[in-house]
């Protein structure tokens, strides 16, 4: 899944009506320092992802409280003059830091990174990134794409479509037709609790069936924009004791910290576990509710607290793209010293743009003074936004028109996986790349046109299965099977190139994420949804059954059985045996149909044990990226087990363990050539380097 981030607070400094509050402001500190810490430390601050329900909250409170104060006063709301607020105060700095992050992401990453930061710039510009991050969540290729420099605009993108939302509906059921004031705020109430427990209905609702998607969209979060409303609305009648707004306020502050810590990414969020931090907020704006000053003031409304609230909008602009990029600036993963160094240029830019774009921005006499003027100049900047996106897309487009997927492959005794079956005998067989960039040459799912999509085992709009035929009219061609998850998917270069060498026909089936395997399946590293997981059982079944009614001559299946999750919180063991279990059942069934299975090893682990970029931040040194086999090999693996268990000569292993890995350590480069594509699977062109190695397998396997 991908990182979260905090959204935008809003100050609203040239709205005098409201009164300054130093515990809110020290609010917005606590929500920034928790995101930052936990994007710079994330083993250390699990849950600082919570600051983004904090800043969600008090949104909610600030402009709920000026829009029924505006119609109080005037019976109305000049949305006009509203948004063109918003505009002011929001998007000069984000603009500016969509173009430095541009520029950032241009110079410095790799071109195969263009194309996804420029969608997502162009996203992020038009508020929309939450969405097109919903997109990315429920797709397994992409979800293991590297974080793009604007990944935490999500966050603003669910802020804005709350601007745009909210005060249309005050307006239109709680001011319209309502001259007194108590009636208005009688029927806000409502509204707002309607939204608010919909809202969260959907968000308990929605996080246990797609929790990956429901992180970001818009209505699993509204509920948190309208506690806040409703502490707004009822703002007039809160006075607690003085006593009792000291303690309220303590749990409230508690309750944030106790978020930070005990929270992680494996907590089911937001959800019902969204109402630790959401409350807590609401308990520290209620307590100080017709308070100046409570017992944690003298720390809370200290100056360094303060300013940190101050800037904490440009700080949650700046701090991620200098995140994603620095590493490749200083050559090298983020050392303690670098993250730190890291904190402080955040500082210093969040401090720069606070006080030479935000506050200036808002006072700038030609668009201050025009409602249209400020909607000109916001359609300017998202048109040169959206050019700059598009230009960086072309250039990647360039770039990547000399990709060759299909392209001939480096040949030698130490190039590649030859390397290290003779190691001995090449003068660097792990030495530096060819090349260390990632380019579409090692994408590992891409297939030729003869490869066409087969209209069976569609679920929704996933297409699951392929057939490529390459028989060339013979009369009785072998056929073949591919199945599994993207684990097996990365084997399909080497299949394709027997494939047609052979003249196979070669149907390939996967399904991200899920086995196929007769298991009670329940997830992918993290427990899925049950939708995700009825499909993924159904696919299961219908691809199993379909290998048996097709008999094919050969089937080759793999997958990351380490990850993939089965019901019952089993113990690894049980676990591994239980899996083992449902893999014989069904390759029993495809051997019992007349197909010889071959059941490929899942190769050692890349992002799990190193940093994912660690070759191309390593490029002469790729030895550095280097793993201790035990480390790189955990145990967990069902499908040795599982062939164990079959004890039949239909079925057989592929074990190319030992071109990756020698007695000691598992490699990142070999013979010049990059391993991996991305954090899970491994680079086409090196999977292809290990053809004759499943042509072995095959020749040598009974009944051939």
């Amino acid at each position: 899944m991908a990182t979260p981030a905090v959204q935008a607070p809003s100050n609203e400094p040239a709205e005098r009506t409201r009164t300054f509050r130093t515990d809110i402001q020290s609010l917005r500190a606590l929500a920034i320092a928790a995101v930052v810490l936990n994007h710079l430390w994330p083993l250390r601050f699990t849950g600082g992802y919570v600051g983004v329900d904090v800043f969600f909250v008090i949104s909610g409170f600030l402009i709920t409280g000026h829009l029924l104060a505006e119609i109080d006063r005037t019976g109305r709301v000049r949305l006009g003059r509203f948004y063109a607020r918003r505009v002011r105060r929001l998007l000069p700095a984000a603009l500016l830091v969509l173009a430095a992050a541009g520029a950032l992401v241009y110079v410095f990453l790799p071109y195969p990174r263009w194309e996804r930061n420029a969608a997502e710039i162009a996203a992020a510009a038009l508020y929309v990134e939450n969405w097109v991050l919903t997109g990315f969540s429920v797709d397994y290729s992409a979800a293991n794409e590297a974080a793009s420099a604007v990944q935490h605009y999500w966050s603003l993108s669910v802020e804005e479509q709350f601007y745009v939302v909210w005060p249309v509906l005050l307006l239109a059921l709680a001011g319209w037709g309502v001259r007194r004031a108590d009636d208005r705020r009688r029927r806000a109430l409502v509204l707002i609790a309607v939204i608010g427990v919909a809202s969260f209905a959907a968000s308990v609702v929605y996080t246990q069936l797609a929790p990956n998607a429901a992180y970001f969209v818009t209505f699993t979060r509204m509920w948190e924009f309208a506690l806040g409303g409703l502490v707004a609305v009822l703002a007039s009648r809160i006075r607690l004791p003085r006593r009792a707004a000291d303690l309220l306020s303590l749990l409230g502050f508690a309750g944030i910290v106790l978020s930070v810590f005990l929270f992680g990414p494996e907590t089911p969020f937001p959800g019902w576990t969204a109402l630790l931090p959401v409350l807590s907020t609401v308990a520290v704006i209620v307590a100080g509710t017709g308070h100046d000053r409570l017992v944690h003031s003298a720390v809370t409304a200290a100056r360094p607290v303060q300013w940190v609230g101050d800037v904490s909008y440009s700080l949650y602009l700046w701090h991620w793209p200098l995140i994603v990029v620095a590493p490749f600036v200083l050559a090298g993963p983020l050392s303690t010293v670098s993250k730190i160094a890291v904190l402080v240029a955040s500082l210093a830019l969040a401090w720069l743009t606070h006080r030479l774009v935000e506050r200036p921005a808002q006072r700038w006499r030609w668009w201050s003074t025009s409602t249209r003027r400020a909607f000109a100049g916001m359609a300017v900047g998202m048109v040169v936004i959206l050019g700059a996106a598009g230009s960086m897309h072309a250039a990647y487009a360039q770039q990547s028109s000399y990709d060759l997927p299909d392209g001939p492959l480096r040949a030698g005794a130490c190039v590649g996986p030859a390397a290290i079956a003779d190691a001995a005998s090449c003068p660097d067989a792990f030495g530096p790349p060819e090349s260390a960039v990632i380019t579409g040459a090692h994408v590992y799912w891409w297939a030729p046109e003869v490869c066409r999509p087969v209209d069976r085992m569609i679920y929704g709009d996933r297409t699951t299965t392929t057939h490529c035929d390459f028989s060339r009219g013979t009369s009785d061609p072998t056929d073949v099977w591919l199945v599994g998850d993207s684990h097996a998917e990365q084997w399909q270069g080497p299949l394709l190139d027997i494939a047609e060498r052979r003249g196979w026909r070669l149907t390939i089936s996967h399904f991200g994420g899920c086995p196929p395997a007769d298991v009670p399946f329940a997830g992918f590293r993290t427990l899925w949804g049950p939708p995700e997981v009825a499909v993924c059982r159904a696919w299961s079944r219908d691809v199993s059954a379909a290998v048996v009614e097709t008999r094919p001559d050969l089937v080759f299946t793999s997958m990351a059985g380490r990850f993939e999750l089965l019901e019952g919180d089993l113990p690894p063991e049980l676990a591994q045996e239980r899996f083992a279990e449902g893999l014989v059942a069904d390759w029993d069934a495809w051997a019992d149909a007349g197909s010889r299975v071959f059941a490929i090893v899942d190769p050692p682990l890349n992002g799990d044990v190193r940093d994912p970029d660690c070759v191309l931040l390593n490029p002469q040194h790729p030895l550095e990226c280097a793993r201790p086999r035990a480390v790189a090999l955990p145990p967990g693996d069902p499908l040795p087990l599982a062939v164990e268990k079959a004890a039949r000569p239909e079925v057989r292993l592929i074990d190319l363990t030992d071109a990756f890995c020698d007695d000691q350590s598992c490699f990142a480069v070999i013979g010049g050539e990059p391993v991996y594509y991305d954090a899970d699977h491994v680079s086409r062109r090196y999977s292809r380097m290990l053809a004759d190695r499943f042509e072995s397998a095959v020749d040598r396997a009974p009944g051939t």
